[in-house]
């Protein structure tokens, strides 16, 4: 056998089609793809069959060559392959008719009949059945009651491990929410507000220690308890902690800061205030570590809130000189207002049969500002503007840093360099508090006692800590669609400043009088611009108006409004005057005089169209719901007698 030494190389075609045409532009035209059928047939075409027939015959050739060589038979005939196919396929029909047979004589039952062999009975015994059953029985409710030892074991294991914590999970929390360090063998942590900037001097560090002994007798009294199922073990108790938690003996208790508003000044100091540490520490160690800790930070918290404040009140130079005596803090709002700012501090650590001071008359909404004025100056701290070093000092202001380019004066760099304290800021929130309270009351009264026209007041949701805004509609009932005055009050810290309807912007003081008086002017004012309004749509002649009118007595507060109409034809008058306390007196006069007597000045008839004196209509027996009803009543009426 001849050895060939050249290698088969694999030879691909291309994955593009062959180009069929290229037309005159440049565009080439490619045969389409071969399916499957045409591929099949393209390479059925390339087959040489008579080669193949030579080839294989030489392989048969060779076969032979190859068994005669090895097993040299003269008497063995050779036959070709085709004798042992036909000697198969003889083998398997001699096998299907004898099966055919078979199936023929068990089917017809004529030659042969297919019994089954009998078995020996074996003889069973019934106590024997029963013992058997029994021992089954028991080594099922064995394996049930191992499991059940088996589930109760663990389940035991998984109620131990529920009630008594970890330390070092319980620790892992702990660092979450609060600062630890490690002193030699001691964990020792800060609750105090120094990284926000505070310079507060009280020491907040609290010490951090294993609770080992109160674990292990809750948890023996726990799993130790007889029961007769799995879920009668589970006791619902307290959880015990992990973890101890000691704080020092100032921060125990309970504190906050209450802030009062007095207006007499013989009792500014009588409110009960609990002086800091009068009550001994009694620490309760039911209390979670984490509920201790709050409450200790909270009394850190207002302890320096309070501080800060004292050092503001002696610090200010104000007209009335504030007083700070023991913990509490007394500042003049207003005179004859006392703004007073008392620490409490009890120090049973969460007894409830401790009676803290009352807190029926304090102000909730002072007291919250108070603290947050206090965090938003951590959050300052903590929160400077970009671009600031990362290191070091910080620099200026990002207004005072933007000064330069933008050319400031020394004026604009005098205010950005101002700064409130937090007591100035407490004490302008209480007088813009104050002001609101007496715009408040002025309105109302005023709405209450004045029927006729309608005081309705609409105050703006979005307001700041400093200024509000109300809104008063003078209106009159069945009018309001052609006559409507409005008045914008803006509450500020000591004063009001009031946009009337005509454009016109008038500042007040704290005062409730002046506002009152503004509100009755613009009232009659409202009644005289009623008037008009109405005489236009009846058809009467508007003559003359004054809002200032000098005639008749001195009115105690402001000046008389009137006005002057006439008929359609002219042969009536009304005379109509509004007073600031609210009076209002109207007079008609006829055209021509109905007592009209020549004589020997005045001779001639034509002088009677002059008209003739006014005459004062008695108001309150006429008929109406209101004043400008009336007003519509007396001009129909004199519209129709001419």
């Amino acid at each position: 056998m001849a050895y060939s030494t050249s290698v088969n190389i694999s030879i691909e075609t291309q994955a593009e089609n062959i180009i069929q045409e290229i037309s005159y532009d440049g565009q080439e035209i490619y045969q389409p793809a071969l399916s499957m059928s045409d591929n099949l047939s393209k390479l059925a075409q390339r087959i040489d069959f008579s080669k193949v027939d030579d080839d294989s015959k030489q392989q048969e050739v060779e076969i032979k060559s190859e068994e005669e060589s090895k097993e040299p038979s003269p008497n063995v005939p050779v036959s070709g392959w085709i004798d042992s196919v036909v000697s198969k396929l003889k083998r398997a029909a001699t096998e299907i008719c004898v099966i055919s047979d078979v199936l023929a004589v068990t089917k017809e039952k004529r030659y042969m009949i297919l019994d089954p062999i009998p078995t020996e009975s074996i003889e069973t015994k019934p106590m024997a059945q029963i013992y058997l059953r029994k021992k089954a029985l028991a080594s099922a409710s064995n394996i049930i009651m191992s499991a059940v030892d088996r589930l109760r074991s663990s389940q035991n294991e998984f109620i131990r491990n529920r009630t008594t914590p970890d330390f070092h999970i319980e620790l892992l929390r702990l660092r979450q929410n609060w600062r630890l360090k490690k002193v030699s063998t001691a964990i020792i942590g800060d609750l105090s507000y120094k990284t926000a900037g505070s310079k507060f001097g009280q020491s907040g560090m609290f010490e951090v220690t294993k609770a080992e002994d109160d674990i292990q007798s809750n948890s023996g009294t726990s799993s130790n308890s007889p029961s007769s199922s799995p879920g009668q073990n589970v006791s619902i108790t307290k959880s015990p902690s992990a973890l101890r938690v000691t704080v020092p003996t100032e921060l125990q208790g309970v504190s906050y800061i209450m802030v009062l508003c007095q207006k007499d000044q013989e009792n500014i100091f009588n409110t009960s205030f609990n002086l800091l540490g009068s009550a001994p520490a009694t620490p309760n160690p039911d209390m979670h570590w984490q509920q201790k800790l709050e409450a200790a930070q909270n009394v850190l918290f207002c302890k320096e809130l309070f501080n800060q404040l004292a050092k503001e009140a002696v610090q200010l130079q104000a007209t009335i000189p504030h007083m700070v005596v023991g913990n509490q803090i007394s500042a003049t709002v207003f005179p004859g207002i006392q703004l007073i700012i008392g620490l409490c501090h009890s120090s049973t650590n969460g007894n409830p049969n401790t009676i803290l001071p009352s807190k029926t008359d304090h102000d909730h909404v002072l007291e919250h500002s108070l603290h947050q004025l206090l965090r938003e100056v951590h959050h300052r701290n903590t929160h400077q503007p970009f671009p600031h070093p990362s290191s070091g000092p910080l620099g200026p202001s990002k207004r005072r840093a933007v000064a330069g380019p933008n050319a400031a004066d020394r004026f604009e760099l005098l205010e950005m360099s101002k700064s409130q304290t937090l007591l100035e800021q407490i004490i302008e929130q209480a007088q813009h508090f104050f002001m609101r309270l007496r715009t408040e009351y002025v309105i109302d009264t005023l709405a209450k006692e004045v029927k006729d026209p309608i005081i309705i007041s609409h105050w703006n949701s979005l307001n700041s800590p400093t200024q509000a805004c109300v809104k008063v509609t003078i209106v009159s009932h069945g009018f309001d669609c052609i006559c409507r005055t409005s008045l914008v009050v803006h509450v500020m810290k000591k004063s009001l400043k009031c946009i009337c309807r005509d454009g016109r912007v008038m500042y007040l003081s704290y005062e409730p009088q002046e506002l009152r008086d503004l509100i009755f002017c613009q009232i009659y004012q409202h009644q005289i611009m009623g008037v008009q309004s109405v005489a236009k749509t009846q058809g009467w002649q508007f003559l003359a108006s004054s809002s200032h009118l000098g005639l008749g007595p001195v009115e105690p507060m402001g000046n008389a409004s009137s006005c002057l109409l006439a008929s359609p034809i002219g042969d009536r008058l009304i005379s109509v005057k509004c007073e600031p306390q609210g009076n209002v007196s109207v007079s008609i006069a006829h055209s021509p005089k109905k007592d009209f007597f020549g004589g020997q000045l005045v001779k001639e008839r034509k002088w009677e169209n002059l008209g003739g004196s006014f005459k004062k209509v008695r108001w309150d027996k006429m008929e109406g719901k209101n004043f400008l009803n009336k007003i519509e009543l007396l001009m129909a009426s004199l519209t129709n007698s001419t």
